[in-house]
């Protein structure tokens, strides 16, 4: 049987989906890669404060090309903006933050999750990798709600929604919630609940890519 080219998101478009999750009056870490391009999407009538764990509280979108301040730049060393009110802090304050519990969301990438929201995502165990846990850790147990932004499956095919993490854990149980560019999968008790999907995907098809078993919201 030959399997279709699935339809999918964009990354602008699960960073879109991402940022229209978040409730007005959160505090919010976007870790680096994908996650960052939701500052990029946050409703203008919310107001939603930015923290990053180099020391950054409020800020705002990227800055348009040529207005990039050099000391202004987030964890993954990307240009940002300050909202009016921003602030700066020692990386150790940062820290305290976000062990401290004070963060409601983060939003972070991954290699891999698995069915009972185990993350996975600063190394792959790979000899020639080098490994970069830097806040990850804090920040997956630190916050009142972990989510997760990837890719469905990884470069050669294979679901990064797994049974359980095979590359080395950044936490355990953390994520409550999955947006890839097929989907948005919540996560608890070991179940998967599929919210939302591409338009044109059929709950069949998704689960075809996905190594862990996925439930009908109808179902849950």
């Amino acid at each position: 049987m030959t399997t279709r080219t699935l339809p999918r998101w964009s990354r602008v478009e699960m960073a879109q989906r991402v940022a229209r999750d978040i409730p007005d009056g959160s505090i919010v870490n976007l870790g680096i890669g994908l996650p960052t391009l939701v500052a990029n999407h946050l409703p203008q009538d919310r107001e939603i404060v930015l923290h990053s764990e180099n020391g950054v509280l409020g800020m705002g979108p990227a800055p348009a090309a040529g207005f990039e301040h050099p000391d202004l730049i987030n964890a993954g060393k990307q240009p940002v903006t300050l909202l009016p009110g921003g602030s700066f802090f020692h990386h150790a304050d940062s820290f305290a933050m976000m062990r401290g519990g004070h963060l409601d969301f983060c939003v972070l990438g991954a290699y891999q999750v698995s069915a009972s929201g185990d993350l996975a995502n600063w190394h792959t165990g790979a000899a020639d990798a080098i490994p970069a846990v830097g806040g990850a850790m804090d920040l997956a147990v630190g916050a009142k709600r972990t989510f997760v932004m990837m890719e469905h499956c990884s470069r050669d095919g294979a679901s990064k929604l797994v049974p359980s993490c095979q590359y080395p854990l950044t936490a355990i149980g953390c994520v409550a919630r999955v947006y890839t560019d097929l989907a948005i999968i919540d996560l608890s008790a070991g179940k998967a609940v599929v919210r939302e999907r591409v338009a044109g995907v059929s709950l069949e098809e998704l689960q075809r890519v996905t190594a862990i078993a996925l439930i009908d919201p109808r179902e849950s």
